[in-house]
């Protein structure tokens, strides 16, 4: 039997949320830019703060916006 690490889960589940992202936006390329963008301004703005250095600033941005996606209710405006 193989053991599955949680690191692998969570890959999964990344992926699973990205394809999400790219599903429900009309242009990929613009999509890509956004989380880019979104990863880049929150490394920046996180530098000091390091809650979990294993999360990435764009898996953290894939993960916000995909979240964003699902729960609108969620965005402060």
């Amino acid at each position: 039997m193989l053991k599955r690490s949680k690191f692998e889960t969570t890959q999964t589940q990344i992926m699973h949320r990205a394809e999400e992202l790219i599903g429900a936006a009309s242009n990929r390329y613009r999509i890509t830019v956004q989380v880019a963008n979104r990863a880049k301004r929150r490394r920046y703005e996180d530098f000091d703060n390091i809650d979990d250095p294993m999360m990435k600033p764009v898996i953290r941005a894939i993960i916000e916006m995909s979240d964003e996606l699902t729960q609108p209710e969620i965005i402060g405006e």
